[in-house]
């Protein structure tokens, strides 16, 4: 099995990263039937987006902190693991945000798309599904659409439902809401297309953030899921991604 290993910039993933290069050899991106990837959960995010045009499996090896998209470091036996591993599939968000000079935007986003304001002022955010307006005016810090891989992440924080990887939908969740008071997201169809429109837009200044790209000043905020591209992550049978979501609702 041809490998591609890739690493964080810390010390114990690059020395991780020779020592697995000597054992297992070494080919270009291009060549590899499996990108292994060591580091934490923000590097191999970073994986994902530098090859989400490949359809070339990724495998990630944990050398950071939490390491919920990673397998298990270990050395040895990694060609058994791998030819074992499991293949997940992601489809990222494209992300089209319009500021309020007219220049468009456009990103993808593997966890989430984060509408947030800017200043001391709440932000005003009028929510469409399809093209129906169904929240009018929210009045929050922001408003997130999540995808089941980001939905443990920033969606989870800001008290967001956890979604199934296979359940085929999004999350749309508030952050901070202050009106309407009781209104606590909701879950969307993937085929869903949501359109964010910042009312007041000069006075409370919003920013679009899809995973690591931000634009400030936004007017319009256009969601979808991209279902042309896919991302493969490979994960250890015993430990899969569906299985650590599903055992993420159970965390006390």
């Amino acid at each position: 099995m041809k490998i591609y290993f890739t690493a964080s910039e810390s010390e114990d993933a690059q020395a991780a990263k020779e020592t697995l290069i000597e054992r297992y050899g070494h080919v270009p991106a291009g060549e590899a039937d499996v990108i292994v990837a060591l580091g934490g959960d923000g590097f191999m995010l970073e994986t994902m987006h530098s090859f989400m045009s490949s359809r070339t499996p990724i495998y990630g090896m944990n050398k950071g902190t939490i390491g919920f998209l990673l397998n298990k470091y270990e050395e040895a036996n990694l060609i058994e693991r791998l030819e074992a591993g499991q293949i997940t599939e992601l489809h990222p968000l494209r992300m089209v945000a319009v500021d309020m000079h007219g220049q468009k935007v456009e990103a993808l986003a593997i966890n989430e798309v984060s509408l947030l304001r800017e200043s001391r002022q709440t932000a005003k955010i009028q929510i469409s599904i399809d093209g129906n307006v169904k929240v009018e005016e929210l009045t929050c810090d922001g408003v997130l659409v999540a995808t089941p891989a980001g939905s443990t992440a920033y969606n989870y924080s800001a008290h967001g439902p956890i979604l199934p990887v296979n359940a085929g939908v999004l999350a749309l969740t508030p952050i901070s809401a202050f009106r309407p008071r009781r209104w606590r997201g909701a879950i969307l169809p993937r085929e869903a297309r949501i359109e964010l429109t910042v009312r007041e837009a000069a006075k409370r200044p919003v920013s679009a953030v899809a995973d690591a790209v931000e634009v400030r000043d936004v007017s319009t905020v256009t969601i979808e899921e991209k279902r042309d591209v896919t991302i493969r992550l490979l994960f250890d049978p015993e430990h899969n991604l569906e299985k650590r979501i599903l055992d993420e609702q159970f965390m006390l």
